[in-house]
């Protein structure tokens, strides 16, 4: 289970917000992602879990941040409960549900669980509907991207070739768009992304494996 780092930037004046700590790799259910996001001065302002299922799609995601949790996955599209964190007992949780194909939000988890549910081949594109929890109260957005796999490349490295899959993504509601760069299960760079340190090579995504 690869270990890393990614500093975390403000995509307008590239100021340090943060970085993300994170360890993933396959397992019995599909894939799983676990991070701790730390403030520039240190302290732990939000967690996420996401693990995906063989085909893809969210089977359990958990999120922390700013006092609140969701706890989602996919049922008919994809369901979720936000919650106050000083609500142990959940008597005043909102339940949601929409009928968009995953979900996404600031950890470069959900860059790499979109693009593998899409299953792209070089030069096609896919839209697909999310529903977007942002820091720090996690409130709930559905949104519509479009995604463009622009080129594959392989690059030899010391531990091996390493392939690079270039996204072209854009919010179609405000036409932003970003340059997303994958390796694998991990995030080369994206948008406010960079990744800073990483133990071992990313995990190839075991296609025979995932369905």
């Amino acid at each position: 289970m690869p270990n890393g780092r990614y500093s975390l930037h403000d995509t307008h004046d590239h100021v340090l917000l943060g970085e993300e700590r994170f360890s993933c790799a396959p397992g019995p259910a599909g894939w799983r992602y676990v991070s701790k996001t730390y403030g520039p001065d240190g302290a732990v302002i939000a967690t996420t879990d996401l693990t995906l299922d063989s085909r893809s799609r969210p089977l359990r995601l958990e999120l922390r941040s700013g006092g609140w949790q969701v706890r989602g996955g996919a049922v008919d599209g994809v369901a979720w409960v936000r919650a106050d964190a000083a609500d142990p007992a959940g008597e005043q949780a909102l339940e949601g549900h929409d009928r968009a194909h995953a979900f996404t939000g600031s950890s470069p988890a959900f860059l790499v669980a979109t693009a593998r549910l899409l299953r792209l081949e070089p030069g096609a594109s896919a839209r697909v509907r999310l529903v977007s929890f942002s820091e720090p109260v996690l409130a709930p957005r559905t949104l519509d991207q479009g995604w463009l796999l622009e080129s594959v490349e392989t690059h030899q490295t010391d531990s091996g070739p390493l392939v690079v899959e270039q996204y072209q993504v854009a919010d179609l509601e405000t036409g932003e768009q970003q340059i997303v760069h994958l390796a694998g299960d991990v995030v080369l760079s994206a948008a406010g992304i960079e990744l800073e340190e990483l133990e071992s090579p990313p995990n190839s995504w075991p296609t025979d494996h995932f369905g």
